[in-house]
């Protein structure tokens, strides 16, 4: 077997976890997207350390680090600069894609920083800073 340098877009797409259509119509069409250095196949073929390079600069974010006991409002935890909307947040709880509140006293929901650095962390996208 050949050691190639380079990766063809389901080769990107299964490294990363993502779906092939996620490689093609949304990074290859991001305009800090890797110039090819081949082909291969019916592919373009990309460097593999500038595809890892273009998915840290552009894809991956760091949690924030938040309070672990203070409880936020989905607005404030978009305030926070967490990356997410508010609105996608409510949205994804409905989906079972967010964890329950931890509180709704007065029917607000509530999440402790702690709760919402989890699912954070779980998220595509988002890697543990290292600070």
């Amino acid at each position: 077997m050949v050691d190639r340098p380079g990766l063809i877009n389901p080769e990107i797409a299964a490294k990363y976890g993502v779906s092939l259509h996620t490689v093609t119509k949304s990074w290859g069409q991001h305009p800090h997207w890797p110039a090819p250095v081949g082909k291969r196949g019916r592919y373009k073929e990309y460097l593999a350390r500038d595809v890892a390079r273009f998915v840290r600069d552009h894809i991956e974010r760091e949690t924030v680090d938040l309070e672990p006991h203070r409880l936020y409002t989905a607005q404030q935890l978009e305030a926070a600069g967490i990356g997410i909307k508010a609105g996608t947040i409510r949205a994804d709880l409905t989906r079972d894609r967010w964890p329950e509140p931890d509180d709704t006293a007065d029917g607000v929901k509530r999440w402790a920083g702690a709760t919402a650095m989890r699912a954070l962390a779980s998220r595509r996208g988002y890697r543990r800073s290292t600070s």
